[in-house]
């Protein structure tokens, strides 16, 4: 099995909206960051979650930046978009 969290998936990443990713971003920092913090007071008990939030950081980025580059889309909001062309 892959590192990380299932939520996190590039399958559940890909059908999420820039904004639904970013939120999770938020979420997922702030969790590292409480991770790091009890790592550091000695109360961490599990240290396999270290790297399991950071996978699912780096995954979250990735997927954005696809988009960015025009790899892979975003999938349609109730919006409709138009093409730049």
């Amino acid at each position: 099995m892959a590192i990380g969290t299932a939520d996190y998936s590039i399958k559940n990443l890909n059908e999420k909206t820039n904004d639904e990713i970013e939120g999770f971003l938020k979420k997922s920092k702030e969790e590292l960051f409480n991770l790091r913090f009890q790592n550091a007071t000695g109360q961490l008990d599990n240290s396999a979650r270290l790297k399991a939030v950071k996978h699912d950081i780096a995954r979250m980025y990735t997927v954005l930046r696809e988009r960015e580059l025009g790899i892979s889309e975003a999938p349609e909001s109730g919006d409709t978009k138009t093409e730049e062309k």
